[in-house]
């Protein structure tokens, strides 16, 4: 089993451990016979539900077989439960990782055309995300509303390239920034735990996880309970210290490719006190400078042959 795989097999097992332990035998329909040292469904109970062997049960939560079908998976996920996201998030981490030739490292970058798009919103906080939620390009009022404590130009050089959820559990702003700052680190932590099954070769965004765990207790404890779900649309609450507080809704929008990237957008209801804040937050400097034409795929790759690539 090379390293890959015996990762995936740990995060499989206390996936599965996490998700038996939250269940009752009330819940189950179950008769509890005895005392229970740990909270929730024993394996052999677990195994009975979904219909397989308990013996084989155990081998799955313990990373010992690495070959269920989708049919047993499918069968486990509903004797634990799961909602969608979660068995989407089951189904990644049963899946055998393939492997691939490692190529030379080259720094991810935001498609020319998507940053036209993002700078064509002048009057949307956008901004394009790649897979490990590391900032690939941003217009002047997603800058401005997110971080203007940092350069405009920094997604464009790799090294510097902020990163939304390192930003939110270790920059002191950012957690400022937001009013319900509980709610948001519990939403990117579910949202990286769903990326890190999908992607579970992926040296930097394991990297990140492990940076994040061990310099935030905050962080570690939220990942510890492995919450899964996919983030598309909801509101946030911000308390901006040029505008003050705003309550925007938020869409994320997956690009159509296998890159990862996304862009994420916000906007204000018309009219509102918050909608007048962002138009406020779009007349000051830093949402009015005129945009850089960005770096290109290539340049930057070439100007990066000899920096390590980090997230």
């Amino acid at each position: 089993m090379n390293g890959a795989d015996a990762a995936t097999a740990g995060a499989l097992g206390e996936f599965l451990r996490s998700r038996r332990a939250r269940l009752t035998p009330e819940d189950a329909g179950i008769r509890s016979y005895g005392a229970r040292r740990v909270p929730g469904l024993r394996r052999e109970e677990l195994a009975q539900l979904a219909g397989v062997s308990a013996t084989y049960y155990t081998r799955l939560e313990q990373g010992q077989s690495g070959n269920a079908s989708e049919a047993v998976i499918d069968a486990i996920a509903r004797a634990l439960n799961l909602e969608e996201d979660e068995r989407t998030h089951l189904h990644d981490l049963a899946r055998p990782v393939r492997t691939k030739r490692r190529r030379p490292a080259r720094p991810e970058a935001a498609r020319a055309g998507t940053v036209r798009l993002i700078n064509a919103m002048a009057e949307v906080p956008a901004v394009v995300m790649g897979r490990r939620s590391e900032i690939l390009a941003w217009n002047r009022l997603g800058h401005a509303l997110l971080a203007g404590h940092h350069d405009f130009d920094a997604p464009s050089r790799p090294l510097e390239r902020p990163n939304l959820t390192r930003m939110l559990f270790l920059d002191a702003h950012t957690r400022e920034l937001y009013t319900r700052w509980d709610e948001e680190a519990a939403r990117a932590v579910a949202s990286l735990r769903l990326i890190a099954g999908r992607y579970r070769d992926d040296r930097e965004l394991a990297e990140l996880v492990g940076e994040l765990t061990l310099k935030s207790d905050d962080f570690a404890s939220l990942w510890a309970g492995h919450p899964v779900h996919n983030c598309l649309s909801g509101v946030k609450q911000f308390h901006h210290p040029e505008v003050g507080d705003l309550e925007l809704g938020f869409e994320v929008l997956h690009l159509p490719d296998d890159t990862g990237h996304r862009i994420l957008t916000y906007t204000s209801i018309p009219g509102s006190p918050s909608d007048a804040a962002l138009r406020l937050l779009a007349g000051h400097p830093w949402a009015t400078t005129t945009p850089q034409e960005p770096i290109s795929a290539s340049r930057n790759a070439a100007s990066s042959k000899t920096r390590a690539d980090l997230p």
